[in-house]
């Protein structure tokens, strides 16, 4: 019988093992060389990767030196509601990682309790009363062992958790200055095209004031002047049409930023200037830098774990536990000042009839 428990232990240890492995990103999926043709990754590409002025190491700031656009950028990360939301889902992201923390403490709990007896007795006519206290302080504490990795898979899985969740808020935020970057070059493009439309209904109506006057000593005619005003008509439709696109630009941008309606202050698109100096570096290297590849790839790792805290399911638990208490009151005997009760259990359980809901809880995470 000793040798069976033996071999069981063993076999169920053995099993056990994988539980603890920790996520490893898969190497070698797809050979290197089929992602890109390797006369374009030469070694000056990848030096050009690994330096700062590379396209996807370059800070905001000196990708965009409008002062307007700048300052504009500045308050969309202060007030832009999906980046708000997307730093409340990190802060539950860390507040699970420290629940997950917490679960290798032991639990603690107090039980005061106190009470009155009263009694009433009749003895010959004579009626008497009595009462006591009594009192019972009692403390219980548990403690979860963690032997074949449920509580530290859950743990690594909050870490990989919180680490997609700050990839999220960083993919967030590099969508909203890009948003907010495009939004405003749309803008002065517009105003562009607003000035320009502008002159040339100032050159047609000045045109057309100039037919008129030539129709009236015979220089030309009616159908000359006539089409010249539908032109004119379109052009201002036109000028109409690119007024309003600039005003929904101006909505989008302030619904952007968190704000009401206001003018967005905003220089001209003769005094934009893109940064002449830098690389554009191995697609490959700037592949890896997105926030949400690693997002993905921090999704895929708590799903690992998740996986590996379902199969832990399937093996015992043990559970160490205790209580003590103060106490005045031992049976119906009251004693003072006191006794002190002590009690110390440990307990290893076993899943069995439940093993159908762990399987289809491994199943799921599997499917995760």
């Amino acid at each position: 019988m000793r040798k069976i428990i033996l071999i069981s232990m063993a076999v169920l240890m053995a099993g056990g093992c994988s539980i603890y492995r920790k996520y490893e990103r898969p190497e070698n999926i797809v050979p290197m060389d089929s992602l890109y043709r390797a006369e374009l990754v030469s070694p000056e590409d990848t030096a050009a990767a690994a330096d700062s002025s590379s396209f996807g190491y370059m800070p905001w700031e000196e990708m965009f030196t409008d002062a307007h656009l700048q300052k504009l950028i500045r308050t969309g990360l202060e007030n832009n509601t999906d980046l708000l939301s997307a730093a409340l889902r990190v802060q539950q992201a860390q507040a699970r990682l420290k629940a997950s923390k917490w679960a290798y403490s032991p639990s603690l709990n107090l039980a005061p309790q106190g009470g009155y007896n009263y009694t009433l007795a009749d003895n010959g006519g004579q009626t008497s009363t009595s009462g006591s206290w009594s009192y019972n302080i009692g403390v219980s504490a548990s403690w979860d062992i963690d032997l074949f990795g449920s509580l530290l898979n859950a743990k690594r899985g909050a870490q990989a958790a919180l680490l997609q969740q700050e990839a999220y808020q960083q993919a967030v935020r590099s969508q909203l200055i890009a948003t907010i970057a495009n939004t405003y070059y749309s803008l002065l493009m517009l105003d562009e095209q607003v000035r320009v439309s502008e002159e040339n209904v100032a050159l047609w109506a000045e045109q057309i004031r100039s037919m008129e006057s030539m129709l009236k000593v015979g220089r030309v005619n009616e159908n000359a002047v006539t089409q010249s005003r539908a032109q004119l008509y379109g052009l201002e439709a036109s000028l109409a049409d690119m007024k309003r696109q600039r005003q929904e630009a101006e909505n989008a941008l302030c619904s952007i930023l968190g704000s009401v309606y206001t003018k967005i202050e905003r220089s001209t698109i003769d005094e934009q200037s893109l940064p002449q100096d830098f690389s554009v570096g191995v697609p490959l290297e700037l592949l890896s830098n997105r926030p949400d590849v690693y997002q993905a790839e921090m999704a895929l790792a708590s799903a690992y774990y998740s996986t590996n805290q379902a199969r832990s399911a399937f093996y015992p638990k043990l559970t160490l536990s205790g209580s003590a208490g103060w106490t005045n009151s031992v049976g119906q005997a009251i004693l003072n000042p006191g006794g002190l009760i002590v009690s110390a259990i440990a307990q290893l359980a076993q899943p069995i009839f439940n093993k159908g809901q762990l399987t289809s809880n491994l199943r799921v995470a599997k499917a995760e």
